[in-house]
């Protein structure tokens, strides 16, 4: 696994220990502070231990830049400039009464290709021309800064920028998010990808991974849509880089070179585990052997924020005034804005990128790979009529109920009861907090199951959209490594309509041993899903039942060695030196390389060839002859 949230890297559960910071021991800690303040560029390692950004040398970064740490991390104020003093730029449209002609001077080229009925345009030189507006009404945008209504964000560390890591030239940040997810969760599988390529035939491996909504800041459609009203030029980049499946694509062309399955499945905060079902699915039908999954979702954008406002979505500042009965918001009000299930007024907006790499289970264990856990499916249901487009339905109550049912099939209704977690949706919003707990509390009546724990990290890291659920995913591969549960600190007193009698919140850390957990979501326009995850010790108790002991002996055996790469790895990423992996223009195919036959496709750099040989459960004709 790896990738990039407002509380850090993925890889290493370094973005899950800063959710339970204060539960883990003192050398965990120190490790997590320090990872962070060289993620965040406050602190740098040599040969001659750690110096600060001014090159001053620090005896012990964790102790010296603690708060700075904690304080810009996780949900705070919106650091972006836009949403700081004098407020987001703006455009007000006024209708002028001009008393007598107005003359001014322009460039040549900014000049309107249709001038309005009456300008006078004189010719001063070659670059500049004189207007004159006759008297009466003119019409202007005036140039505006509108005062942000919605401050709380949940922004990546500050300080960490993808996008300066490797060669990008006018990327969308969803996708500099998504090279970094995807290069961090390769470099941290301890897996040289071009060995995994060798083994394979090159159309066994598959990429599925988008967003929720594209890429829609300046270097994506965000620039494209307003450049017409804005006055700016389109470029030939926002239109392919705003796709909303353009993570897979960058992944393909520049990252790991795959010629196999890709796409992406779009479901509102459900992507990730859309897309996730869609590698499981390719599995277990023998379509592919490993598959790349993840999402890149960049949302923290003054147009999308006003939208969702707009809808009633957002924490935005007046509601978190009302909600507390406040004049004045503090940094320290802003980091509590986020409140699953307690008395809360909407969710606060994240950006996230998330890639697990799954493969079948014969060629883990052939590769030694480093299993943190294992996915045996995830299910997808429709809320069917409803009164509105947002308003919430049944379909989550079928996905957990599914869910639920597998786990004591395959576990054991003792293991179902006491060994598994829920990872919730958990928005904060006041719908979200009475319609999600109905849906557990139910579920777990209907099972058998008291006091089932409930985690929700949208408290520590906001929603980030299609990126919601596998930040949900790799937090419950967190919980699996280091035996806890994240706490909702924001949780002063469960909500009054949230149906908790069979439930269990906690607004601290709690040490749990999980066999297995259920990951959530329950999105917009009724697109829910849940996703089990099994344990690494379960897994390897299923895999021993499957491949007998030898087999699992031999695997351990050739695991030494990836964790000893992944742990070179990660010690690199902690002292913050990465390498995105971004190979731009290398290896570059166009047809004519290739060595096609009947029944088969050699392809330069590979050593398999892509079989042609028909999978067909259609049947077969017998040939007619020709009519004479």
């Amino acid at each position: 696994m790896g990738g990039i949230n407002p509380a850090g890297r993925t890889s290493g559960h370094q973005a899950f220990r800063r959710t339970v910071l204060d539960a883990l021991p003192a050398d965990q800690q120190r490790q997590t502070l320090e990872g962070l303040a060289a993620l965040m560029r406050l602190a740098e390692h040599s040969d001659n231990g750690w110096h600060d950004s001014a090159g001053q040398p620090i005896d012990s970064p964790a102790q010296t830049l603690r708060s700075q740490v904690l304080n810009h991390t996780l949900i705070r104020r919106n650091e972006d400039p836009r949403f700081l003093s004098p407020g987001l730029p703006a455009n007000r449209q006024a209708n002028m009464e001009l008393a007598e002609p107005l003359r001014f001077t322009l460039r040549r080229r900014q000049l309107p290709e249709w001038l309005p009925e009456g300008w006078q345009v004189e010719n001063i030189d070659a670059k500049e021309v004189a207007v004159t507006v006759p008297a009466g009404i003119f019409s202007a945008l005036l140039p505006d800064a509108l005062e942000p209504k919605v401050r709380a964000a949940a922004q990546l560390p500050s300080g960490f920028d993808p996008a300066s890591l490797y060669r990008s030239v006018h990327h969308p940040r969803g996708l500099s998010m998504a090279v970094f997810a995807a290069s961090d969760c390769l470099g941290a599988s301890g897996l040289a990808w071009e060995s995994i390529r060798q083994r394979l035939d090159p159309d066994h491996i598959a990429v599925y991974a988008g967003n929720s909504i594209g890429q829609l800041d300046d270097q994506g459609w965000g620039g494209l849509l307003k450049s017409l009203v804005s006055g700016q030029r389109a470029s030939s980049k926002q239109m392919p880089l705003g796709y909303g499946q353009m993570p897979a694509d960058f992944l393909n062309a520049y990252v790991l070179g795959s010629v196999g399955s890709t796409g992406a499945a779009l479901g509102a905060c459900a992507s990730f585990l859309y897309n996730l079902r869609l590698g499981i699915d390719d599995i277990r039908a023998g379509r592919c052997r490993v598959v790349m999954v993840g999402t890149a979702d960049a949302p923290i954008t003054p147009e999308i924020i006003e939208g969702f406002r707009a809808m009633g979505a957002l924490a935005d500042d007046a509601s978190l005034k009302a909600l507390d009965a406040l004049e004045l918001l503090t940094d320290a009000d802003y980091q509590r804005a986020c409140r699953p299930f307690a008395r809360n007024c909407g969710f606060t907006m994240a950006e996230a990128s998330q890639f697990v790499l799954l493969m079948d289970d014969t060629l883990a264990l052939e590769l030694g790979a480093d299993i943190l856990g294992a996915v045996p499916d995830v299910f997808v249901n429709a809320d069917g009529f409803k009164r509105s487009i947002s308003a919430p339905g049944i379909g989550n109550y079928i996905t957990l109920g599914k869910a639920a049912a597998l786990v004591k099939d395959m576990l054991g209704e003792k293991a179902l009861k006491e060994r598994t977690f829920l990872h919730a949706h958990g928005t904060s919003t006041p719908k979200n907090r009475t319609t999600e707990s109905h849906v557990f509390d139910e579920i777990a009546r209907a099972n058998g199951i008291d006091n089932w724990p409930v985690v929700a990290i949208k408290a520590f890291i906001g929603h980030s959209q299609g990126s919601a659920a596998g930040d949900q995913l790799v937090s419950a591969l967190g919980s699996f490594a280091h035996g806890l549960l994240p706490g909702i600190p924001t949780l002063d007193a469960v909500a009054h309509d949230v149906y908790a009698e069979r439930l269990c919140f906690s607004t601290a850390p709690q040490a749990f041993n999980a066999d297995a957990a259920f990951i959530n979501a329950k999105g917009f326009g009724g697109n829910n899903a849940t996703g089990v995850v099994l344990s690494p010790h379960v897994t390897e108790r299923l895999l021993t039942q499957r491949h007998g002991s030898a087999a699992i002996t031999a695997w351990k055996t050739r695991r030494e060695a990836v964790r000893a790469n992944a742990a070179a790895y990660l010690a690199d990423a902690d002292r913050g030196r990465y390498t995105p992996r971004y190979q731009f223009g290398e290896a570059v195919l166009e047809g004519p390389e290739l060595e096609i036959h009947a029944d088969r496709i050699h392809i330069p750099g590979y050593e398999h060839a892509v079989s042609l040989t028909a999978d067909n459960p259609f049947g077969q004709l017998d040939e007619e002859e020709a009519p004479t």
